[in-house]
């Protein structure tokens, strides 16, 4: 009978124990799914964003690829207008050849009369002028050596 008791009661403890190791493991499992739960939530948002922001690149790169298609189209269509414009300027400019050296044939005199005219008043002008710069330049001079003859000698 007391043997009977003990293994009653290893019997009653094994269980008690298996019950209580059930729960651990329950308790353990538990934790373990919340954080696998949680890793696959954190890996979802991870890619949602790579995903996104993946999109966001494509859809960049697609409106400068049509922006450099654009630009190269309207490159094309107004190049032939630009060759044109500048075939008429050329045009023009050999137009405008003669009438620009006529004016300039016209000119020269003028110029060259009003250069004999003013020339010797600007070196009448000097000439008088010359004197009294001298003068000056005399009388600052002066100034210059006074004014360094009252100041104390400097101590090198």
């Amino acid at each position: 009978m007391k043997f009977s008791l003990v293994a009653a009661l290893v019997v009653v403890l094994a269980v008690a124990y298996g019950t209580e190791a059930g729960s651990v493991v329950k308790r353990d499992a538990q934790t373990d799914l919340e954080k696998l739960t949680q890793l696959i939530n954190d890996m979802s948002a991870s890619i949602t964003g790579a995903t996104q922001d993946m999109v966001e690149k494509v859809k960049a790169l697609e409106v400068t690829n049509t922006a450099q298609t654009y630009i190269e189209d309207s490159r094309a269509q107004i190049q032939p207008l630009v060759d044109k414009v500048q075939a008429e300027a050329a045009k023009l400019q050999e137009q405008v050849k003669p009438f620009i050296a006529n004016i300039e044939d016209q000119i020269k005199p003028l110029t060259d009369n009003f250069q004999a005219q003013v020339k010797p008043l600007t070196d009448n002008f000097q000439a008088q002028v010359q004197p009294l710069t001298d003068m000056m330049e005399k009388f600052f001079q002066q100034v210059m050596d006074q004014t360094k003859a009252l100041l104390p000698p400097s101590e090198a």
